[in-house]
C-alpha cells in the first residue's frame, strides 16, 4: 500500500482541486482582432473569436482562438478560393454571404470580413 505523508498530501489536494476547478472561460478569446463565430455548441454568432495572422515562406495562416482555449487554423487559398482547414480531418464548408467569408467546420461557424478580387482590383 502506497503511503504519502501529511506535507505531501496537503499540496497534492490542493493541485487537484485548482485543475477541477469549475471556473468559466472567458467570454472573449484574448486578442486584438475578432470576428463572429458560433462555437463550443452555441447557435448565436457573437464577436467572441479572435484572429492572429502567421506568415512562413510566402503562407498565411490564420490562428482562430475561441473563448474557452481552443483553437483552429486555417490556410488562406491563394487562387482566391477562401480558406482550407490547416490541420484536423475536418474540411472547412465556405460560402460568401454579405460580403462576407461563412466558414463551417463541424459544428462551428465563422464569419471573417472578406474582398473578392475584383475588389481588390480596385
Amino acid at each position: 500500500m502506497l503511503s504519502l505523508s501529511k506535507h505531501v498530501c496537503a499540496p497534492l489536494v490542493l493541485l487537484l482541486a485548482a485543475c477541477s476547478s469549475n471556473s468559466e472561460p472567458p467570454p472573449v478569446a484574448a486578442g486584438d482582432e475578432h470576428i463572429a463565430c458560433a462555437v463550443g455548441g452555441s447557435a448565436e454568432l457573437a464577436d467572441v473569436c479572435s484572429v492572429e495572422r502567421a506568415q512562413e515562406d510566402g503562407k498565411l495562416t490564420l490562428v482562430v482562438r475561441h473563448p474557452d482555449g481552443a483553437f483552429r487554423r486555417f490556410d488562406v487559398m491563394t487562387d482566391g478560393s477562401g480558406l482550407v482547414v490547416a490541420d484536423g480531418a475536418e474540411e472547412a464548408q465556405t460560402k460568401l454571404v454579405d460580403g462576407k467569408l461563412d466558414v463551417t467546420v463541424g459544428a462551428d461557424r465563422y464569419v471573417f470580413p472578406a474582398s473578392t478580387k475584383a475588389d481588390a482590383a480596385h
